[in-house]
């Protein structure tokens, strides 16, 4: 069962915070599932034809979010579009800028995880595990506040493996709050919400013959539940959102 759910009516076409010719980036909520799965219920897929803006055809996913993970979400408008954007992703040229709230404080300002996972089974294939025969997986983080034995951290997914800096930060000892998988979260309806949101995206565009094209270089704010949580311990969400904004990390 999620944790939260879209407030309902649901309309997706006011959390587009970036439309060109190309593509779309949406703010995804978080309890709202990107693909169909096994026991139904509403998903994006629901939405994406109300996106079509004037196009012939629906956009479609460029990456993906998990299903309790809010933000910044990019959607291709056409079949060219998604291929160019999918080589992109897959190259590792995005720039992908994620916040969250983890349990405990942890004793360096920044760090690097580079631990290997794979599926820890065949039953529950998006559930993952720390496995040094799996596939390569890369994150980096930056502590950007501390209070109340919490931290908010910036953080990029070098790669881009299921469920990968959920995965990291719990074998690291600083699960994400309100992880009800890694985390040992309340699975209860009205538990803590997953406090991991996709803050920013970079996305490369092809150079023109006569000049260089600028990214595309987009934000979206904290969801209420993390504004909330932060708020709760004094720290300034405005700021943070700033900081996160400014990290700098390896790409590739």
């Amino acid at each position: 069962m999620s944790l939260v759910e879209p407030a309902i009516p649901f309309d997706i076409a006011t959390r587009v915070l970036h439309r060109d010719g190309m593509m779309l980036v949406i703010n995804k909520p978080a309890g709202l599932a990107v693909h169909r799965g096994p026991k139904g219920g509403e998903t994006l897929a629901d939405h994406l034809d109300t996106l079509r803006f004037g196009l012939p055809n629906a956009p479609e996913l460029a990456h993906r979010l998990d299903k309790d993970t809010s933000g910044c979400l990019v959607l291709g408008r056409h079949r060219k579009a998604l291929a160019d954007l999918g080589r992109a992703f897959a190259e590792g040229s995005v720039g992908k800028t994620y916040m969250a709230v983890v349990r405990g404080v942890p004793a360096q300002s920044e760090g690097r995880i580079e631990l290997k996972l794979s599926k820890r089974s065949p039953q529950r294939g998006w559930w993952m595990q720390v496995d040094p025969r799996g596939q390569e997986a890369i994150s980096e983080w930056r502590v950007l506040a501390t209070a109340e034995g919490l931290a908010v951290l910036a953080l990029s997914p070098l790669t881009g493996r299921t469920h990968q800096l959920r995965v990291h930060l719990d074998a690291i000892g600083h699960p994400i709050l309100g992880d009800n998988i890694y985390g040992g979260a309340s699975r209860l309806p009205g538990g803590p919400i997953l406090h991991l949101h996709s803050r920013r995206v970079v996305i490369p565009q092809r150079q023109g013959r006569d000049k260089i094209r600028d990214p595309i270089d987009v934000s979206a704010p904290l969801p209420d539940h993390m504004r909330m949580t932060l708020e709760r311990a004094g720290l300034d969400v405005a700021a943070l959102e700033a900081a996160a904004d400014a990290a700098l990390f390896t790409r590739g």
